[in-house]
């Protein structure tokens, strides 16, 4: 397809039309065409409310599209190097569900990272698929995870010649990239799909010096938010799908299972005009947002009790690659864990960072950020570093560990288990009933079915000292734990 193609914004310009048209509505949305006053039409205007419509005639339909959402998406696919593109209005997460359903069924085995989005989780629930869990690569001077190992990958493909398809998350939260070309080619070599969670990746097709994107090495599925890093509405994703190995009639009607009948023309127009504006500006602006990134490497390497972590850096601790929009600072050594600066530097400097892990705080760059925000942050870890840097290496806190448990039972076996509820320090050696997590990344610490082990315990003490968000299905301080006493697969060989 020409770039002539690629200027075109199908499904925009048809919403346009209609939200311009001076129809009379007699459909949903209640609203009317933003015809009803509220506090929200009066901050963003009638227009956003005229765009938001829902399936009207001419604007095609998300189940089935055979007009403007239709071309709309095969320009997608071919500006990202796919063969074909499914907007998704649900996230990534919904994507992730539904390259999961398509591809492995109950009782099927899927390969994966043990670091995966708790929406990785959901689909094994609702798949019934097996999971075989990968060594993850453990960064302890950052107390975060990487990437996986090739080796790694192999074995548990010689071990699992069953499997029927390898899940690669591409880059991962931090910017850390595995070897996909190679995890691909070995998986292909022995009849496995692969899957890819891009939902921190969209951007990276467009430009040469990133990691390499899912669809350019060759994988079969990626779910990609488009939102994140690829300037959509927030919630707006895509599903990416290439070659012969996909069921694309499984994975419409997964999509189908998944997705609303009442999808939102905002976002799917946002998807359409980021896909435009990505495919004739996104080399130029992420060569910007690059050079953004080496001024902030460069800015911020000289304060005192700052670290910013490079590229060589990931390198250097045997990671394949790195995404440098990532940018990723230790701050251990001014004496306070990542999380307390998270909230602080909102509340002090009104500058919002993405996420706070024990050691180190991570801000995202995309083709919107410019030099002025990083001249902002450095006067804002300035001021941190005078007021709080002792001028010492601290320690790394030995007690905080990653050890991922042992699996007992399949998670959609644990989820429909008789349940109980204990507190955390009775917990030892039961198996978990619930997935809980730490929110933002939302990777699970433990899933259902997985025995929790004394680490666990003690991580979850430590994240619920130091004020961290636990997401648990209680309110209160309990653990969900499968009642073994009245589970009639306790004690079975063939729980798995």
């Amino acid at each position: 397809m020409d770039d002539l193609n690629q200027l075109k914004t199908p499904y925009f310009d048809a919403l346009n039309d209609y939200a311009t048209s001076d129809v009379t509505p007699f459909d949903i949305p209640g609203h009317k065409l933003g015809r009803l006053d509220n506090l929200l039409k009066e901050k963003i205007g009638e227009m956003a409310f005229k765009f938001d419509s829902n399936s009207p005639k001419g604007l095609d339909n998300i189940g089935k599209p055979k007009g403007v959402l239709k071309d709309a998406q095969i320009l997608m696919a071919d500006a990202f190097n796919a063969d074909r593109a499914y907007f998704l209005t649900g996230g990534t997460s919904q994507g992730i569900l539904a390259m999961i359903l398509a591809s492995v069924s109950a009782r099927e085995k899927i390969i994966l990272p043990r670091n995966v989005h708790k929406s990785v989780i959901n689909a094994l629930v609702l798949s019934g698929a097996v999971p075989i869990f990968l060594p993850v690569q453990i960064d302890k001077n950052l107390g975060i995870a990487n990437g996986i190992n090739i080796n790694d990958v192999k074995k548990a493909i010689k071990e699992n010649p069953d499997a029927k398809a390898i899940f690669v998350i591409n880059p991962t939260y931090f910017g850390v990239a595995s070897d996909i070309k190679s995890i691909v080619e070995i998986a292909h070599e022995h009849d496995m799909l692969v899957l890819a969670d891009e939902a921190h990746g969209s951007h990276l097709h467009f430009h040469e010096e990133l990691p390499m994107s899912a669809m350019d090495a060759g994988a079969d599925m990626s779910a990609a938010s488009i939102h994140k890093t690829s300037g959509s509405l927030t919630q707006s994703s895509v599903l990416f799908a290439k070659g012969n190995r996909v069921n694309y009639n499984r994975v419409r009607l997964s999509l189908n299972i998944l997705q609303s009948t009442s999808p939102s023309g905002l976002l799917l127009a946002s998807l359409d005009v980021a896909r435009q504006f990505i495919y004739f500006n996104g080399r130029r602006l992420l060569e910007e947002t690059l050079k953004v990134a080496y001024y902030a490497y460069e800015q911020l390497s000289n304060i005192p009790g700052i670290e910013v972590i490079t590229r060589d850096d990931f390198i250097n601790a045997g990671c394949y690659d790195f995404d440098e929009t990532k940018l990723l600072i230790n701050i251990r050594d001014l004496g306070k864990p990542g999380y307390f600066f998270y909230n602080y530097f909102k509340d002090r400097f009104n500058i919002q960072i993405e996420l706070a892990e024990t050691y180190v705080i991570l801000l995202v760059l995309t083709m919107g950020s410019t030099k002025k925000d990083i001249d902002i942050l450095k006067k804002a870890l300035i001021t941190l570093s005078d007021e709080m840097y002792k001028g010492e290496k601290l320690p790394v806190y030995e007690k905080f560990k990653y050890s991922f448990p042992e699996s007992y039972a399949r998670p959609r076996s644990a989820f429909h288990a008789p349940k109980k509820f204990v507190s955390l320090r009775n917990s030892l050696g039961e198996i978990s009933g619930e997935s809980i997590m730490i929110y933002p990344p939302g990777i699970p610490l433990i899933i259902p079915g997985e025995i929790i082990n004394e680490d666990i315990i003690e991580m979850l003490e430590f994240y619920e000292a130091n004020g961290f968000n636990i997401l648990t299905d209680q309110d209160d301080d309990s653990i969900k734990i499968i009642d073994k006493e009245n589970w009639i697969k306790w004690g079975e060989d063939d729980v798995l």
